[in-house]
């Protein structure tokens, strides 16, 4: 082997270690494998303010069908689900269903704005210190939670859903 080769090799090689000491540190610091929120499991409850200034309590939700959907406003596939969201609701809301619109981190005014220009007409929540993010452990944006009347998670999609994706989803919980 000559010089030059193995010059690159023992950087190639460097760069590995740094890598997996990087990974090994991301890893510890965030606790590990965490568990995502399963079907049949009991949605963890939670509370967050929103846009208007309430509180909005999940528990509170009991005996309707939830709708949680995790999103922010620079997420384009959150941008291109909100329309279809909003006419499923508007179609389902007087048989039970509610949703609930999660917004990542963004200022009140942001989301404002979002909403507004998207006119939509259910609950917006501001989870501002992404409690509910990590309680839910929710990796990629957007992502929906489906719950029936008895707080039992049915449905957990990762991913932008269409309009079609939505109703059989939402049809699935609210005949449970």
């Amino acid at each position: 082997m000559n010089r030059k080769t193995r010059y690159w090799v023992r950087r190639v090689l460097m760069l590995l270690m740094v890598g997996a000491v990087a990974f090994a540190i991301y890893k510890t610091m965030s606790g590990g494998e965490k568990q995502t929120v399963e079907e049949e499991m009991e949605a963890p409850d939670f509370q967050l303010q929103t846009l208007e200034g309430k509180e909005l309590k999940l528990s509170a939700l009991r005996g309707q069908t939830v709708l949680l959907n995790f999103w922010a406003s620079w997420c384009e596939p959150c941008r291109d689900e909100m329309p279809a969201i909003e006419k499923v609701y508007e179609k389902h809301k007087e048989k039970g269903l509610v949703v609930v619109g999660i917004n990542i981190a963004e200022s009140k005014l942001t989301v404002k704005g979002f909403v507004r220009q998207l006119d939509l007409s259910f609950p917006i929540v501001l989870d501002k210190e992404r409690k509910v993010v990590d309680q839910y452990q929710i990796g990629p944006i957007p992502t929906s939670i489906f719950i029936d009347k008895e707080g039992r998670v049915v449905r957990n999609v990762k991913g932008q859903m269409d309009e079609n994706q939505l109703e059989t989803y939402v049809l699935e919980a609210l005949s449970r």
